[in-house]
């Protein structure tokens, strides 16, 4: 039997990962001289108190090679081997401490999803689905590293407060992005962020014309499943996203999801992306 491991990065509902037996190695939030595990003691809801309320900063740190170590080893006592994928490389040091853990068995395999969120949680879903067929762990591995380039990641921001804060964007640029209502688009080329287009009016509008954008390309898009990930968006902007998407494609799946902390503190509550796979590689 192959068990599939990842972090708590990939987004997936604690229904999809109890369905396909995946288990989650917790990033940590650190926020000021507190500790706490992603999914496991803090959720988006705290993140958010903190910030805004109580006006602390919140950040990520990655799993330790201690803790991955741990974890394979643990789950060797009942499984052939463990096929682990990581948030991307280019986003934190998990992938690399995850390798490093690796070195100490023969029958652990680590995956760099070269995404994040649900973007992360196509290639953890796939790695399970391939595990339940039977698969062995290199082939699973190989399969996904056709699959990796396929994953079609982004997101639209209502407001770069938190990307502000987290020093991730300049204090003229959060400006600049309020006074002329701009909601920009982030998404993961080559697996990094990069500032997509920027829509313009309220977060809904703007969300309705990304969605049109992002499926414009029907012809290349694979059509089996979509991501509707946010951290606390509206149940009403959901819906009219999930309405317009089925009105625009034909996936056999559209799956809320909720995004966790890594994303919540980096982007705020009113953030939301579709995910989805594509038929031809779009990532560089």
């Amino acid at each position: 039997m192959i068990k599939v491991t990842a972090d708590s990065t990939c987004d997936l509902t604690p229904e999809i990962l109890s369905k396909l037996n995946v288990t989650l190695t917790p990033l940590a939030i650190v926020v000021g001289e507190e500790t706490f595990r992603d999914g496991v003691d803090i959720y988006p809801a705290d993140v958010f108190r903190y910030v805004e309320q109580e006006g602390k900063t919140c950040k990520t740190a990655a799993v330790n090679v201690y803790e991955y170590h741990r974890l394979f080893e643990e789950l060797l006592e009942t499984y052939d081997a463990v096929v682990h994928i990581n948030i991307s490389a280019e986003f934190s040091s998990c992938y690399q401490n995850a390798s490093l853990a690796a070195k100490s068995f023969e029958n652990v395999y680590v995956v760099d999803s070269r995404n994040l969120s649900s973007g992360n949680g196509h290639v953890v879903y796939a790695a399970a689905e391939m595990a339940k067929k039977g698969m062995s762990a290199p082939e699973i591995v190989e399969r996904l590293n056709d699959l990796i380039p396929r994953v079609d990641a982004s997101f639209v921001i209502d407001k770069l407060d938190y990307l502000h804060k987290g020093g991730r964007c300049t204090g003229l640029e959060a400006f600049g992005a309020k006074l002329f209502q701009l909601k920009p688009s982030i998404e993961v080329q080559g697996g990094k962020m990069a500032v997509g287009k920027k829509y313009k009016g309220s977060f809904d509008r703007a969300l309705e014309n990304y969605v049109k954008d992002k499926l414009k390309d029907l012809d290349d898009i694979d059509q089996t499943r979509v991501f509707i990930t946010h951290p606390a968006c509206a149940p009403e902007t959901v819906e009219k996203v999930r309405e317009l998407i089925k009105n625009l494609a034909n996936f056999q799946e559209i799956i809320e999801t909720r995004a966790g902390c890594t994303v919540s503190s980096h982007c705020g509550p009113y953030t939301l992306g579709i995910l989805f796979l594509r038929k031809t590689p779009k990532q560089l």
